[in-house]
This record gives C-alpha cells, sequence and structure tokens, in this order.
C-alpha cells in the first residue's frame, strides 16, 4: 500500500484513434487453458542485471513509495488466457502477488488495443498502486500509459516493449531477446537440415517488437551464417494456429520446394505441421519445424518425433516482476531492459524437459 497520500487518479483517455490502429489478433487456440491451471515450470530469471547506474528510481519517476505487503496490483493482460503463453503469464502474476502479501487485479483486453487503454483507466480508477502491463502492442498505450504517469501509478511492462519514454510511462521492460531467439532458431533449424534448406517463414503480428525482433534474427543470422538455407517465402500468421494451417498449406502449395519452417511460436508452428500433414508430408522428417516459445504441446511433438525444435520463451515473470519492484522501492535504480534467460528444447532433451514446457 502507499505510504504517502496521493493526487486524485482520474484521467480521460482519447479511444478513438487507437481504435483506429485496428490489431492483427495475437490470440491462438493451444488447449492450454487446462494446463496453466497446474503450471510449475521454471520461473523467469534475469540474465541481465535488473539495476544500473543511470536507471529509473521512485524519487525520479516522482511516485511514492509502496509497501509491497498490502499493495494493490493491477495486471493488464494483452491477450485471452485460452493461449498457453498468456494462461501461464497471469498465473506467475497473480502467484507471486499472493507470496508477496499483494492484491493482483486482473483484465484481459482480448487483443484489443482500445480495450486494453480502457482496462488500464479502469484500474488506475480502482486506485492501484502498480501497473503491470504486458502491452497488445508496441505502439498505441501513450494515453494510457500517460494517464498512470497522472496518477503517480508505477507502470512495468513485460513480454513486449513499448516506444514510450522509459522513467517517465513506464519503469522498465521484462523479457527476452528477440532477436537473439531468432538468431538462435536459424542455428536450431540449421542443425536439423544440416544447413541447407528452403525455408517458409510465419511471421507474427505487425507492429510490435517481438515480431520485428524474431524475424529479423532468423533472416540475418541466415544471411550471415548459412548460405545453403534459402529463405523462399515469409508471411503472416498472426500467432495463431489456424492461420499457421492455412498459410501453410498455400505456401506448400505456391513452393513445393519448402522442406522447412520457422515459425513465430508454437502454435503457428503446430499450425504448420498440421497442414503438413494434410498435404501428405511428414512433419519432423519431410519438412523441418522450428518455433519459438515453450508450449506443451509443441514440445510433446518434438518428442513425437513430428517437431525439430523450439526455442523457450518464458511466460512466468511474476517473481522477477516481484523483484524488481522490491528494489525499485528500496530506493535502487533500475535498468531500462532486463533481459531474461531462456532455453531450448531439441530432439535430445525434450522428453525430459517436457514438464518445465507451459
Amino acid at each position: 500500500m502507499r505510504t504517502s497520500k496521493q493526487n486524485s487518479r482520474t484521467a480521460t483517455l482519447a479511444l478513438g484513434m487507437a481504435f483506429a490502429l485496428g490489431l492483427a489478433g495475437c490470440t491462438n487456440s493451444g488447449e492450454a487453458g487446462s494446463t496453466a491451471s497446474t503450471d510449475s515450470g521454471k520461473k523467469a530469471q534475469a540474465q541481465s542485471q535488473i539495476t544500473a547506474a543511470n536507471g529509473c528510481t521512485y524519487s525520479k519517476l516522482g511516485v511514492p513509495k509502496v509497501d509491497l505487503k498490502g499493495a494493490k496490483i493491477g495486471f493488464s493482460q494483452s491477450e485471452p488466457d485460452s493461449a498457453a503463453f498468456r494462461a501461464a503469464e497471469t498465473k506467475s502474476i497473480k502467484d507471486a502477488a499472493k507470496a508477496a502479501g499483494a492484491t493482483a487485479v486482473v483484465t484481459n483486453a482480448n487483443s484489443e488495443l482500445p480495450k486494453q487503454i480502457s482496462d488500464i483507466q479502469e484500474l488506475i480508477n480502482q486506485k492501484v498502486d502498480i501497473l503491470v502491463v504486458a502491452p497488445v502492442n508496441s505502439d498505441g498505450l501513450t494515453p494510457a500509459l500517460e494517464a498512470a504517469h497522472k496518477a503517480k501509478i508505477p507502470v512495468i511492462t513485460i513480454d513486449r516493449k513499448v516506444t514510450d519514454t522509459v522513467c517517465k510511462d513506464y519503469v522498465a521492460f521484462l523479457g527476452s531477446d528477440f532477436k537473439v531467439q531468432g538468431q538462435r532458431a536459424a542455428d536450431a533449424l540449421a542443425k536439423q537440415t544440416d544447413s541447407k534448406a528452403n525455408v517458409a517463414v510465419l511471421l507474427g503480428p505487425s507492429g510490435n517488437n517481438v515480431t520485428d525482433g524474431r524475424r529479423d534474427g532468423f533472416v540475418n543470422q541466415v544471411k550471415a551464417k548459412y548460405p545453403n538455407i534459402k529463405i523462399v517465402a515469409q508471411q503472416t500468421a498472426n500467432a495463431s494456429r489456424d492461420e499457421g494451417q492455412k498459410v501453410t498449406a498455400q505456401l506448400l502449395q505456391t513452393h513445393p520446394e519448402i522442406n522447412a519452417v520457422y515459425a513465430f511460436n508454437d502454435e503457428s508452428g503446430l499450425g504448420a505441421m498440421a497442414a503438413i500433414q494434410e498435404a501428405g508430408k511428414k512433419p519432423g522428417s519431410d519438412v523441418k519445424i522450428v518455433s519459438i516459445d515453450g508450449t506443451r504441446n509443441a514440445v510433446q511433438a518434438i518428442v513425437n518425433g513430428k517437431y525439430n525444435g523450439v526455442i523457450e520463451s518464458n511466460p512466468r515473470f511474476g517473481d522477477l516482476v516481484f523483484e524488481t519492484l522490491k528494489q525499485f522501492y528500496d530506493g535502487k535504480a533500475i535498468a531500462e531492459n532486463i533481459i531474461i534467460k531462456d532455453g531450448e528444447y531439441t530432439p535430445a532433451n525434450a522428453k525430459a524437459q517436457l514438464g518445465q514446457a507451459f
């Protein structure tokens, strides 16, 4: 709870312009809801330093000190918890809040930017002490973040980095290095194809740093290291299993030489797996598949021999969020980017590591 009196938190947000930014949904099916309720995999750990000499402090941000025990934490989730990643992420925030003696108030934007702006305003109106935001998109949250700043509520962003001003609109970003994920996916695909393949790339939703990083990391790594890997097509599948299946089916008809798929996330990769099977080919052998996330369904597909690799993107941010907040309210300067450690699932370790998947 806050230890000093604060100003009124009522703020008015203009939704019209945000609505015009209409986004491609990141929602995916995933048979995930039941998995997350019992999720007990490894928690996200910082690979980079939480603090930095020129980082953000609560005094620099101009917000009051908060005792995390008894605090009200508003969590604005971006996408439905039917997605395995989001379900595990939400659960980790709730669990960490409970362990810290805080109360978590959770909203879900259902992949809609205007709704996320409205959700954040509602959390402000409910007088939360801290906001944790998993952004729908890297752009467009400025009205909501400005309202939080005016209400003297610090914001931690997770998973996607916003383009707004650090130590004004938000304290820090916690998440993966998405370019490195793309590079590692290229290396994993090269290993599975003996560095020779015709690859279809399934991209994520446009307009966020996750899609950009995973695409650029993969493409640039292929260009730099693997001259015999040819990228024959790149098309958006919007992180969706259904779209991954439809797009892959079309690409296999247009480019029958495709013998490998790099997917933005596991859901689009699992859609590709289904399309490959429908085309009368064997996923995992005739057409290799590598993706990013670490869902149980994708890792199980590796065990079953129908998938070739997954670069982990750990969604269990809860403990790291609260460790960051503890140091923030201890007066330490928090780094702008707190990068987490991500593992990798391969045919050699997938069976043993299946319990770590989400």
